[in-house]
């Protein structure tokens, strides 16, 4: 079985493990100390490694890039139902985070987009499962 694990630097993790919770995610403690926080997002198969900006520094060479600026990657989650899209983004935006792109809407399928406390951007889907072939 595959996993992975998505590593993203922040510059404050108690901040960014505090957020994270306030939509529902959990840590594994087995993973989670002072420099980096396991965060799950689909038990035994989808992970986000929280790591502080030195811990970061530790796994590459070069810059990190700056998410306010730049982007590297987007995030995308997807989500049981409509429902789930508007409350995780809601829980977002009210825990700290920010709008990025506008919410979209084609009947079959929804989305919406937040930024998180490091500018790194999540996006949420949920598309109707009798359009997937």
């Amino acid at each position: 079985m595959r996993m992975i694990f998505v590593n993203l630097p922040v510059k404050d993790l108690n901040a960014s493990k505090a957020f994270f919770q306030a939509l529902g995610f959990t840590f594994n403690p087995q993973f989670t100390n002072d420099e980096a926080a396991c965060m799950v997002i689909a038990e035994n198969h989808v992970y986000a490694m929280l790591l502080t900006e030195p811990r970061f520094r530790d796994f590459i060479t070069g810059e990190i890039a700056d998410a306010e600026r730049v982007k590297e990657v987007l995030n995308a989650l997807s989500c049981a139902s409509r429902e789930e899209v508007t409350d995780l983004k809601a829980r977002a935006l009210a825990a700290g985070g920010r709008e990025w792109k506008p919410d979209m809407d084609h009947g079959f399928m929804v989305g919406a987009s937040f930024q998180d406390l490091d500018g790194h951007v999540w996006e949420l889907i949920w598309m109707d499962p009798a359009h997937i072939q």
